[in-house]
């Protein structure tokens, strides 16, 4: 019979790599900008385009429903985001940044930048496409065990 040994056992070091990782990025928003992780993620997924409602941004950001609502309401009160009716669908808004939340942005994705490459400095730049590629493949392969996947 095979015994499970966490410290062997990949999605255990996985999740554990990650959440160092998180908190390490989570600890120098707050620090610098009074952002919480999920503040974060919604403000640079929102960037990246003209607009999401919470639902996509939940999808994009793999966060639940929950997480979102209170990080996108947070991110309203701040002024960084406006929340504006969404012409496809009048039962959700369309979340946007503010010109106050851009330029938010503008300076936090450099930090954040700089943050990967202290994370990731240590390895060459083939074993960092290696590793690119092998998180690809490990969420392709993890795709069929999500629900939201369905």
């Amino acid at each position: 019979m095979a015994t499970l040994k966490l410290d062997d056992f990949l999605p255990y070091r996985l999740s554990i790599a990650s959440n160092r990782v998180s908190a390490a990025i989570a600890s120098a928003y707050q620090a610098l900008f009074g952002l919480k992780i999920s503040e974060w993620r919604l403000v640079a997924v929102i960037a990246e385009g003209p607009g999401m409602t919470q639902q996509a941004l939940g999808l994009a950001t793999r966060m639940d429903k929950v997480t979102v609502s209170r990080a996108a309401a947070a991110l309203v009160e701040r002024g960084l985001v406006a929340r504006q009716p969404n012409p496809g669908d009048q039962r959700s808004h369309m979340l946007a940044l503010t010109t106050t939340g851009r330029a938010l942005y503008d300076d936090v994705a450099p930090k954040a930048l700089e943050l990967e490459a202290r994370v990731f400095g240590g390895f060459s730049p083939k074993e960092i496409a290696t590793f690119r590629a092998m998180l690809d493949r490990i969420e392709a392969s993890a795709a069929p065990f999500d629900p939201e996947q369905g």
